[in-house]
């Protein structure tokens, strides 16, 4: 097996690498990856990314959000945790999980630290999750990759992933609490994040040396892959799927209800009603929404633009957006 070091923080250099180790460049070892990543929302190939992620969360608190191109569930990850990603060559077979996350489990275990594989895709700690795993196939190859929670900020996982504005935020981070755990808080001996990066690497790569340096041809490519799959607002948005979405907020001004079909992150129609009151102008916010990305600048831009500012009484542009995208 071959170590490659990736030097970032940034979720979609780190993606587009292993689809460039997958598809483009093979070496003639399966490859291991252990990264890190700023405060980054990944989203599963096949959900919806607004009905995952508390989207004005994420853009106030600066939380990149990225599409990975595996199944599986939303994960929340920052500088706290560490990712790892297995690229195994001619394996074409089906989705199996245990191969990849047992060594895992054997190295954390070497730190007194009680990890097992709960039989699906997921590490536990003392009954508690500690990694979520998701795996794709590619040109007859398998990618494996996962989540390790070692020092996590759990409130901003829970804030930027609840998506009900009416959720009490401070029951759901009790609630994850009970069912997830970050790995530092089971370690017999202290140590940090970067004394436990150098573990896990030495234990899977079983003391082996076996390096890949990134030549500028491959950062370059790794680069292009990025903007071209990860990096887009339509990778990370416009892949959604077609659906109907309903939105209520209540303001001063009374409580306003929107409707919106939205397909490829774009609203196709809307609807609006309430107990609001508005001018004649209110009755063609719902028409100017028709064509819009679900996203608070390009909203903002066009109902301004038409001078929608005092159309409803009590309910400003802005509260009309913070409905939408909450």
């Amino acid at each position: 097996m071959i170590y490659i070091e990736t030097n970032s923080t940034d979720a979609s250099y780190n993606f587009a690498l292993e689809y460039y180790f997958t598809a483009e460049k093979q070496l003639e070892e399966d490859i291991f990856l252990f990264w890190r990543t700023k405060p980054t929302l990944m989203i599963g190939k096949y959900q919806n990314t607004l009905e995952e992620i508390n989207q004005k969360y994420a853009q106030d608190h600066d939380i990149y959000v990225v599409r990975r191109m595996s199944g599986g569930g939303t994960i929340y990850t920052d500088m706290g945790g560490w990712q790892f990603t297995f690229i195994a060559y001619g394996d074409s077979s089906g989705i199996h999980f245990e191969e990849y996350i047992s060594p895992l489990v054997q190295a954390m275990k070497a730190l007194g630290v009680r990890a097992e594989f709960n039989g699906r895709n997921d590490l536990l700690v003392e009954g508690k999750k500690v990694s979520g795993n998701a795996q794709y196939k590619l040109k007859g190859n398998t990618v494996h990759h996962g989540s390790l929670l070692f020092e996590t900020n759990i409130e901003q996982m829970v804030e930027s992933t609840t998506v009900d504005a009416y959720k009490i935020i401070s029951k759901s981070i009790k609630s994850i609490r009970e069912r997830v755990t970050n790995i530092s808080e089971h370690l017999p001996t202290p140590m940090s994040t970067e004394q436990f990066k150098n573990h896990i690497i030495s234990y899977v790569m079983d003391g082996s040396e076996k390096q890949y340096e990134l030549t500028k041809e491959d950062k370059l490519r790794i680069e292009e892959i990025a903007n071209e799959r990860f990096r887009t607002w339509e990778s990370s948005y416009g892949a959604n799927p077609k659906y109907t979405i309903t939105k209520t907020g209540r303001f001063y001004g009374g409580k306003i209800v929107i409707g919106m079909d939205v397909r490829r992150g774009h609203i196709a129609s809307a609807k609006i009603w309430g107990d609001f009151f508005g001018t004649e102008q209110a009755e063609l916010i719902a028409d100017l929404l028709v064509g819009c990305r679900m996203e608070r600048e390009d909203i903002l831009s066009k109902l301004k633009n038409h001078g929608m500012q005092e159309a409803i009484y009590g309910i400003t542009i802005e509260d009309i957006i913070e409905t939408i995208t909450s």
